[in-house]
């Protein structure tokens, strides 16, 4: 902890939905020249936390301070205008603006006090992105730009208003190794410029990598102060959840029989000569950097991207979907990596969630019996561990881990044998996490056989029985997790280490 008095402090923050209390008495100091974790397990009070810094929500009780001065934050132009912006998951861009103007949006610098100084804005754009020492044209198409870059306009949006904490909410969830490693760097950057950065990640060991301190929260409370957390995964884990066992409990459950073969397939969307199997019992991980053309296999596999070239094969029959829905009857289930835009209903409470893939299982002639579609969500909600309110409650109500396995409760309905998991952790706390590899492992145990694709680079070699390796829409390789480590996934996917198939 740094001495001195703190740049931001919180000071037994309360807020209260209703009968619920989200955040009960949180006190927190952020200094300048800091990077401060904030971690917690799913409805811990993070969210609830941010969105009270940033002006979204208005405490209950206590009172935040800036340089020891109490400010009100009525709402988010008020924070901004205080010194704080916030980085959420999902960007508040406008893609069809440029880098310029949306570094600006709202803002825009006037000549005259009536008409827009564009010349002026692009200048002042240029001078934030030359700060933050990256190569962005300040009016290209923020839509044509990649998810790195995009998240990269949004600090850029926080530096333009010289903005004394910035808070990053999950920023690495759809970034891979070397867009993580070049975030880090520009955080570390801005930390030693004196700012304050409050960051927020499932992902434990980038955070233990990349702060100074933590502070961690556990139903609403702190329950490990940032002036005596250890920043040591044991202890960070062992304060979130307790004593949850071995971080990644796989089992070895793989089989002699192939389940699944893919010879030579190609799309039209990045897919060029592909071949692999996987074996009863396995989890097969496809890895490779983000673009190496992970996904598109598994949109391959699931039938989302017709096939150009090459050939399935499923239980040693010919496979050859001509979409999803023929997929689903062939008994290959997509946990897909945007659960929220692809893989949930969320007008719908969580037993039609589940029963969903399969509605002829629930009544004849098209019919669906509720007693039976209720009997089967039971089964598997217990099944699985899902939280019982999942027949009352709609799904966005839900926890990122509940959600997720959701998502398997309907495969499991629809009796699959084929699971492609892209991402299935990905905005997911700890204890969830352990709870998703657990049901890899059931899934294995029961001759099931699993696709695995993970930006995690330890989740993926950990649960993995053998990696194929995918590189600019090519699998490179096919290797056991035992012989590479993170460093050599990436440069193996990006063609600068040979990996022998």
């Amino acid at each position: 902890m740094l001495p001195g008095a703190a740049l931001w402090e919180l000071q037994d923050v309360t807020k209260r939905f209703g009968g619920v209390i989200a955040n009960d008495r949180v006190s927190l100091r952020l200094h300048g020249g800091e990077i401060h974790g904030l971690l917690g397990e799913n409805g811990s009070g993070k969210s609830t936390l941010i969105k009270t810094l940033c002006g979204a929500h208005q405490p209950d009780g206590g009172r935040i301070l800036r340089a020891g001065v109490p400010v009100s934050l009525p709402d988010p132009i008020a924070a901004r205008r205080a010194g704080i912006a916030t980085v959420f998951q999902e960007f508040s861009l406008v893609p069809t603006l440029s880098v310029a103007e949306n570094v600006y949006l709202g803002r825009l610098p006037l000549r005259g006090g009536r008409q827009v100084d564009w010349k002026r804005m692009r200048e002042d754009a240029r001078r934030v992105l030359r700060t933050m020492n990256v190569e962005i044209d300040s009016d290209a198409v923020v839509g044509s730009l990649s998810v790195a870059n995009q998240q990269l306009v949004e600090i850029a949006k926080a530096l333009a208003v010289d903005a004394t904490m910035i808070i990053l909410d999950e920023p690495t969830a759809a970034l891979g190794a070397d867009e993580i490693a070049r975030l880090h760097t520009l955080l570390r950057r801005l930390r030693d410029q004196g700012r304050a950065i409050l960051y927020i990640s499932h992902r434990l060991d980038e955070v233990v990598d990349l702060v100074d301190v933590v502070t961690i929260l556990k139903n609403g409370r702190v329950s490990s102060p940032a002036e005596q957390s250890r920043v040591e995964l044991p202890y960070i884990v062992h304060a979130m959840v307790g004593d949850i066992g071995e971080h990644y409990p796989k089992e070895r459950n793989a089989r002699a029989e192939v389940l699944f073969r893919a010879e030579h397939l190609a799309t039209a969307n990045r897919v060029r000569d592909v071949s692999l199997e996987v074996r009863r019992g396995e989890v097969f991980g496809l890895g490779g950097v983000l673009g190496s053309g992970r996904t598109e296999v598994a949109r391959a596999v699931f039938g989302v991207d017709r096939l150009t070239a090459g050939s399935m094969t499923l239980r040693g029959r010919p496979f050859a979907p001509e979409g999803p829905p023929a997929a689903i009857r062939a008994g290959v289930a997509l946990l897909p990596e945007n659960r929220k835009a692809d893989g949930l209903f969320f007008n719908f409470t969580g037993f039609p969630n589940i029963t969903i893939a399969r509605l002829w299982k629930l009544g004849p002639h098209g019919t669906i019996r509720l007693r039976t579609e209720r009997e089967a969500g039971r089964r598997l909600v217990h099944e699985l561990d899902i939280t019982s309110t999942a027949d009352e409650r709609l799904v966005g109500a839900l926890s990122g881990g509940n959600q997720q396995k959701l998502v398997v409760a309907r495969w499991l309905f629809a009796e699959a044998d084929l699971f492609v998991l892209d991402e299935p952790t990905q905005g997911i706390d700890i204890g969830a996490k352990i709870a998703v590899y657990r049901l890899m492992n059931q899934l294995t145990a029961a001759g099931k056989g699993v696709i695995l694709i993970s930006a995690d680079s330890n989740e993926f070699l950990a649960m993995s029985d053998r990696v194929g390796i995918m590189s600019h829409g090519r699998l490179v390789g096919t290797v056991t997790p035992q012989e590479l480590d993170a460093t050599s996934l990436v440069r193996a996917s990006a063609g600068e280490k040979e990996v022998v198939a």
